[in-house]
C-alpha cells in the first residue's frame, strides 16, 4: 500500500486519482503510525515550508517520515515534498527535515520576462540516470508551479534540471528517496508514467 502523506499541504486528490489511474493502491494518511507501516511513501505538497513544517512536527509525521527513510522505504516527494526533504528553506528561514543534504532558495531572476512563481510546462533534462525517471527523453515537458528551488549539497543527488533564466534541479534522488520539483500528478502521460515507474521501484538506484 502506498500512503501519500496529509500535512495539510494540497494536491492531495490530484496525487490520489493518478496513482489510481496506474493501478497503484494508495491511502491518504497523517498518523505517524500508519506512514511508518507504509510499503512505499508519496510525500506531495502545495504550500509554504514553514506551516507545512509545524503541521508535519505537530502530528509526529515529521519524525515518521525521517524514519521510514533511514529504514530504506521507497519514497516519492513532489513540489512542496521535494524542498523539506532538504536541510533549510530560505521560505521563512525554516529548517526542514534534513535527509538530503542541501538548501531551498527563491529564484531572483534579472530577465523582467520571467515571473515568480514559475508556473506551467518545462522541459526537464536528465543528468544522472535514475529508475523512476527512466523514459523521460530529451525536450520531454512537465508541469511545475514554484516560487523556490532545491540546492542539494551534493552534485551526484541532482538526477534532472530545468532551465528557467538558468539550470536548477528538478529532481533529485539519494538512497531509497526520489523527488521531483514538478508536478507529475498534473503533467499528462508522461508523469503518470513516472508514478507507475515509483510503484515498482524498490527503492534502489
Amino acid at each position: 500500500m502506498v500512503v501519500i502523506v496529509d500535512y495539510d499541504a494540497g494536491n492531495l486528490m490530484s496525487v490520489h486519482r493518478a496513482c489510481r489511474q496506474v493501478g497503484l493502491a494508495a491511502e491518504i494518511a497523517s498518523e505517524p503510525e500508519r506512514i511508518r507501516a507504509a510499503e512505499r511513501i508519496i510525500f506531495p505538497g502545495v504550500g509554504a515550508a514553514g506551516s507545512a513544517m509545524r503541521s508535519l512536527c505537530a502530528s509526529g509525521a515529521a519524525r515518521a517520515l525521517v524514519d521510514a527513510f533511514h529504514r530504506g522505504t521507497p519514497m516519492l516527494g513532489i513540489c512542496l515534498g521535494l524542498q523539506i526533504a532538504l536541510d533549510r528553506s530560505e521560505e521563512a528561514d525554516t529548517t526542514t527535515l534534513g535527509m538530503v543534504p542541501g538548501e531551498v532558495r527563491r529564484f531572483r531572476l534579472a530577465d523582467p520576462a520571467l515571473k515568480v512563481p514559475h508556473m506551467g510546462w518545462n522541459a526537464v533534462r536528465v543528468v544522472r540516470s535514475h529508475p523512476v525517471l527512466a523514459g523521460i527523453e530529451e525536450g520531454d515537458e512537465f508541469y511545475f508551479v514554484h516560487a523556490y528551488y532545491p540546492r542539494p549539497s551534493a552534485g551526484a543527488d541532482v538526477l534532472a534540471e530545468t532551465s528557467y533564466e538558468g539550470p536548477f534541479c528538478s529532481a533529485l534522488g539519494r538512497g531509497n528517496f526520489v523527488a521531483t520539483q514538478f508536478h507529475p500528478e498534473k503533467s499528462g502521460r508522461k508523469g503518470l508514467d513516472l508514478l507507475e515507474r515509483f510503484g515498482a521501484w524498490d527503492g534502489t538506484c
